[in-house]
């Protein structure tokens, strides 16, 4: 499986930006996609997750109402409103087999190799 994400870049606060992630190889056992953010210094952590056969999504509690995670077979995309300065950071897209989605910050299998968003204030 490989996982390739694009769309990040440098926005001021306030702004919008949606990510891309591209799957492809052997997805068939895929059961759920999330995006994790990680800031400059700091841990990577969840941000959403999405289960590949119904959509169902789950959102951490500091971007919930704010992004949006959708997908289709082979791509899942984050949409991300009303940016922040704390939303700076890689972002990383990640697949895995299972459907269970919460803790948002388990275990992934298979990992892009990120894309830089920049909030500026």
């Amino acid at each position: 499986v490989r996982l390739v994400e694009s769309g990040g870049g440098s926005v001021e606060a306030g702004g919008s930006l949606t990510l891309s992630c591209v799957m492809s190889g052997d997805t068939g056992d895929i059961g759920r996609v999330a995006w994790f953010h990680q800031a400059p210094g700091k841990e990577r952590e969840g941000v959403a997750a999405i289960r590949r056969r119904d959509g169902t999504t789950e959102y951490g509690d500091s971007w919930k109402g704010r992004f949006r995670i959708r997908r289709s077979n082979t791509m899942v995309w984050l949409s991300m409103d009303n940016l922040k300065h704390e939303d700076t950071g890689i972002y990383y897209c990640a697949a895995s087999p299972g459907l269970v989605l919460l803790p948002l910050n388990q275990t992934y299998n298979y990992w892009g190799q990120g894309t830089q968003v920049t909030v500026s204030t």
